[in-house]
């Protein structure tokens, strides 16, 4: 079968049983090793040969690696410093002893063959677990942010593992000798250089051109020629593309790379994981299933426990120690690289490489099922228990109060702010809090349907107090709190729809807003400018939709529970502004064809028309999207 038909069939297949496997709750990352499985040589045998695959599909993980470079800038890296090189160094360090240990005793090696397969065995697969992250969404949290630490930490130790493996096999070659690794430090320095002086003009004359496809030419030259200077140093590949990425971080054009690398990323690594997939020897499997099955099972559990003894040695919770101990659980893609180079070196056998290569490849495989296990039934237990402590507001006596810190509550506590009106938020989002407060803002966690709460934040003293919280019923809850004890106190509610409205407004509730009802008049009038009616007729429309509202809003307040007779009032509200709009039109073109207006022509319409033309100063003007 020809190359050409294979890589077809592969494609077809790739894009049938991924998506499928998605729709049944199957991570991407299995879809793409079951698919690699099905098509192998041990089972439908339609790829026969995926090591050539294997060299084109390894371009995947370094386009990733350069990727999440683009994304790290110099400074992101170094604020990163302490997790990747102290919580890099503890769990490489840790686990490649504990696994070097368990490979000698267990498997009978000898030391310096125990020393290598127990170090690559440490290290964790970059692909896998980013791109598990990537699909799950949590890239940017606590567990993600320190996984990938540790992940980039593993990458850099890659290098003096393969440079240590000729020393233990006794060799007396000087190519990781000194010399070696001053070429590592002056290539370094050299691509530095290249990118700041060369590549950035270089970009800048790419795109002066006009001939902007060139743009995924240079970035793919890019990844290619440092790829290329890599590997002719016997330096980690991945770890030049990402480094390559970290140098154009800061560049303009770092928005073009990203999205015109980012399909052929995606592609290739989907790739890699299938051949992956096609390269685990199943026949192995069967002959030796305790030792393969026992192996990956092991390999996951001491790496994890490994790992969460040092997550909450450094004080990480329950939560986020689990979930990082699940991420870096399997072997990895640089166990492959480590290993055969021991093999090279006669440092490790065949015999021995075979089943290990299996075991790192079936821990692969589990690692998607053992977070998704984690994630979803252990993690909640923990979360379950922990109870967070309400803060303690300070006995102050503010002016204003406002009780939910999101879209409404935020924007009224900046204007606030600019007016030098002091002001407690209260929030009960303990993410929102912490993002809060990472800028330097006060905003207190607690519930304000809790009547203490509200006396220690100074309610019995305040003047106006916002109640801008999400939910209906603890809304209404507060509302009837303030009416009942607090009469005299100014509120103003944000409503979430108009039967919210209805409601509030049966306790007595003057000051209401329905959260998006300026938004659609404002977004309402610029459609219709856009469509070419004119300013002075769409802000007209505009205004009479809202007063004609406003009435229907006060008609349906009594009969506001009766879906029929609600349901009538709308039609007979549509039919009456329909018919004004009808006599406003017609009144208009009256007003082109003749300039003289009999003033005893003029009809009902016309003079509610002329009432609502007049500015109303105590209106917000929702017609404006942006300042003139």
């Amino acid at each position: 079968m020809s190359l050409l038909l294979e890589m077809t069939i592969i494609l077809g297949a790739a894009l049938l049983f991924v998506p499928l496997g998605k729709k049944l709750g199957i991570a991407t990352v299995l879809g793409y090793l079951f698919t690699g499985m099905l098509l192998g040589p041990n089972m439908l045998n339609i790829a026969s040969n995926p090591t050539d695959m294997m060299h084109l599909a390894e371009f995947g993980v370094i386009l990733l690696m350069f990727l999440i470079g683009l994304e790290l800038r110099p400074q992101r890296l170094w604020e990163l410093r302490q997790s990747i090189f102290v919580l890099g160094s503890l769990q490489v360090i840790t686990t490649g002893v504990v696994l070097m240990g368990t490979v000698f005793l267990l498997l009978q090696q000898s030391l310096s063959a125990s020393f290598v397969i127990g170090f690559a065995l440490a290290l964790s697969s970059t692909a896998f677990v980013l791109q598990l992250l990537n699909e799950k969404q949590q890239l940017n949290t606590t567990h993600g942010q320190q996984s990938f630490s540790i992940l980039l930490f593993q990458d850099i130790a890659a290098v003096p593992l393969i440079a240590v493996i000729p020393v233990l096999a006794g060799g007396s070659s000087t190519h990781h000798g000194i010399a070696y690794f001053a070429a590592i430090i002056a290539t370094f320095t050299g691509l530095f250089l290249f990118s700041r002086y060369v590549m950035r003009p270089f970009f800048r004359f790419i795109a002066k051109s006009g001939a902007t496809e060139l743009l995924t030419a240079v970035g793919l030259f890019i990844v290619l020629g440092v790829v290329l200077l890599m590997d002719t140093l016997g330096i980690s590949t991945t770890l030049g593309a990402f480094l390559t990425g970290v140098l154009l971080a800061d560049s303009e054009f770092r928005h073009e790379l990203e999205a015109s690398i980012a399909p052929f990323k995606g592609l290739l690594l989907g790739l890699f994981f299938m051949t992956v997939g096609m390269s685990m020897q199943l026949s192995l499997l069967a002959d030796m299933p305790v030792m393969i099955i026992g192996g990956a099972l092991l390999l996951m559990l001491l790496k994890t426990c490994t790992m969460l003894a040092i997550a909450r040695f450094k004080k990480y919770s329950w939560s986020n120690s689990l979930l990082i101990a699940t991420c870096l659980a399997q072997g990895g893609e640089f166990a492959f690289v480590v290993l055969n180079v021991a093999k090279s070196e006669k440092v490790v056998t065949a015999a021995i490489l075979e089943p290990i290569t299996l075991i790192v490849t079936l821990s692969m495989v589990l690692t998607p099922i053992l977070f998704w296990l984690v994630s979803r039934w252990i993690v909640p237990l923990f979360n379950k228990n922990i109870e967070p402590e309400y803060d303690e507001i300070p006995d102050q006596h503010p002016a204003l109060i406002i009780a939910g810190f999101g879209r409404f509550g935020q924007i009224i506590a900046r204007l606030a702010h600019l007016q030098h009106f002091p002001f407690t938020a209260i929030d009960n989002n303990l993410q929102r809090i912490d993002f809060v407060r990472r800028y330097g803002g006060t905003l207190y966690y607690g519930d304000v349907t809790h009547p203490d709460l509200l006396r220690s934040a100074g309610i019995e003293t305040a003047q106006v107090f916002v109640l801008a919280i999400d939910d209906v019923e603890a809304s209404m809850n507060v509302a009837r709190h303030i009416r009942l004890n607090y009469p005299n106190l100014s509120v103003l509610v944000r409503a979430r729809d108009r039967y919210h409205m209805h409601l509030l407004r049966d306790l007595g509730i003057q000051h209401i807003w329905r959260e998006t009802y300026l938004s659609s008049l404002g977004m309402a009038y610029q459609t219709l400018c856009e469509l070419g009616v004119d300013q002075d007729k769409a802000q007209h429309s505009i205004e009479l939709f809202r007063d004609y509202d406003e009435q229907l809003l006060a008609k349906q307040q009594r009969i506001y529970t009766d879906e029929q007779k609600v349901f009538e009032s709308y039609r007979n509200f549509l039919g009456e502004l329909e018919h004004l709009f009808e006599s406003d039109a017609q009144a208009s073109d009256q007003s082109n064809t003749s300039t003289e207006v009999d003033p005893s022509s003029t009809s009902d319409e016309a003079c509610e028309r002329s009432s609502m033309q007049k500015h109303n100063p105590n209106r917000i003007n929702v017609t404006r999207d942006k300042e003139n």
